[in-house]
């Protein structure tokens, strides 16, 4: 105490012009040192996000000011003679701004990394789940660290904290399980990659794009306009039909024809059938049968494979298909079926109608045949 006393009467204001003089001499120093580097790191990666030297130049710019200013006076606080007691707290200070100017640092950097990952070298998305939740996880890992190293460098007993950390996050994790169960569905998403952002997909009653897949939801632009957002673990659970990954439509339909038609003509169908989509773009005629006799119609079936998977393109297709094919029938004067049923009543005599104002007919002694019902189509 004497000697604090002592100092401070004998060079308190000389060793305090010293110690703001030098700081800011240091501050300016470093503050320089670290604008050039920061400035010529950019002007060599100018145009070039994704080189070393633009994440570097990055990296640097988040240098704090604040800190800078910590450091510069750290050090100029060793030009006085200050009492033994100081030193101790000194060696804390620098260990505390230290440990926090290098979280800033590898903070910016995961968050270089992720965007960069994110948005590609071409502005597409690349594995957006996978690479946000690496890049939380990582951050949460470096300021814990950097938390428990300042509280250990103080002397405080982490061991204990640690364990009651541990037992938090046990009942933490039980408190919020349904969130924890999007969070992992949105981290198998990521890994497995069933769809990604821009992906066409189709399940339950929803069908729609994927416009962002988040840690705990999905969001999916239908095709009437509205967004639905689904949760990842809910998601999971369904069967997803991607047509995004789909590059070729195998299309199945049948038509059907009069019985009237001559066998000749029933051939020819088949023949025309392939030559009309053997002569349509985009499309590759696999088949075209005669299937079977149908209740009212002789029923074609017709494979074709679509050489695209855009639908709208499938839909110009197969409306090319059907109108040559109708035009085609005519030309062979085949006849498309239509719904009919045959309905034949025998064995019993044909009712007499008595209508008011009209003449009754004749009744006939001949052939009870004569009064039967005749033959409906």
């Amino acid at each position: 105490m004497e000697q604090w006393n002592i100092w401070l009467e004998r060079d308190l204001w000389l060793n305090v012009a010293i110690v703001v003089v030098a700081t800011a001499l240091i501050y300016s120093v470093l503050r320089t040192l670290v604008n050039t580097l920061h400035k010529r790191l950019k002007a060599w990666s100018k145009d070039q996000d994704g080189n070393w030297q633009h994440f570097v130049a990055m990296v640097i710019g988040r240098t704090s000011r604040v800190l800078l200013l910590a450091f510069s006076l750290l050090l100029a606080l060793r030009l006085p003679e200050l009492p033994g007691s100081w030193h101790s707290a000194l060696s804390h200070t620098w260990f505390v701004a230290l440990a926090l100017q290098v979280a800033l640092w590898v903070d910016t950097g995961v968050r270089l990394w992720s965007r960069s990952l994110v948005m590609g070298k071409n502005g597409g998305s690349y594995n957006p789940v996978m690479t946000t939740i690496i890049s939380i996880m990582i951050l949460i890992v470096v300021w814990s660290v950097m938390l428990l190293s300042i509280l250990a460098n103080l002397g405080v007993d982490i061991t204990a904290l640690v364990a009651s950390l541990g037992v938090g996050g046990i009942a933490v994790a039980l408190a919020v399980q349904t969130v924890l169960g999007d969070v992992f569905a949105s981290l198998s998403i990521g890994v497995d990659k069933p769809f990604e952002i821009g992906d066409f997909v189709v399940f339950g009653e929803v069908a729609g794009s994927i416009e962002h897949i988040g840690l705990k939801t999905t969001r999916i632009r239908s095709l009437s306009g509205e967004q639905v957002v689904c949760a990842n673990a809910d998601l999971l659970r369904q069967i997803v039909h991607n047509y995004k990954r789909m590059n070729t439509r195998r299309i199945v339909f049948k038509f059907g024809i009069n019985y009237d038609t001559p066998s000749a003509k029933v051939r020819q169908v088949s023949e025309k059938v392939g030559d009309i989509i053997r002569a349509t773009p985009k499309a590759r005629f696999d088949r075209a049968h005669f299937l079977g006799f149908d209740e009212s119609q002789l029923t074609f079936e017709v494979v074709y494979i679509v050489l695209t998977s855009d639908y709208n393109q499938y839909m110009d297709i197969q409306q090319e298909i059907n109108l040559q094919l109708l035009d085609a029938l005519r030309e062979l004067d085949v006849r498309f079926a239509l719904p009919r049923r045959d309905l034949r009543l025998v064995g019993e005599r044909m009712p007499v109608l008595k209508v008011d104002g009209l003449p009754q007919p004749a009744q006939s002694e001949g052939n009870d045949s004569d009064q039967r019902l005749p033959r409906f189509s």
